[in-house]
């Protein structure tokens, strides 16, 4: 019963694991990085590192989709949208979505 106990808890800690959400953790940490590239001779905006879980990703998207009129999609881990937008994109990220200006990157 001793050695079921202790793989519950945090070798570092000694608290139970289910307090610990290290994903999340992990996302606060990384900031989110908003730039711009050319594909296909068109600008599209990507972000990365949203700390945020799938759906509200998508939640995330289909506002930003419809507050900045263009069309984006959301795969392989990062937001795209078509056109520059990262100064918009970080704003509304700070404004409606409560991620600290020092934790958005734009390049």
């Amino acid at each position: 019963m001793v050695a079921f106990d202790e793989r519950l808890r945090d070798p570092v800690t000694g608290l139970p694991l289910e307090l610990f959400s290290w994903e999340e953790i992990e996302k606060e940490m990384h900031p989110v990085k908003i730039r711009t590239e050319r594909r296909r001779g068109r600008e599209v905006t990507i972000i990365e590192n949203l700390p945020f879980s799938k759906q509200t990703i998508k939640e995330f998207l289909k506002e930003v989709k419809r507050t900045l009129a263009c069309g984006g999609t959301y795969k392989d881990g990062y937001v795209l949208l078509q056109g520059n937008h990262k100064y918009k994109v970080a704003k509304l990220l700070e404004e409606k979505w409560g991620i600290p200006r020092e934790q958005i990157e734009v390049e």
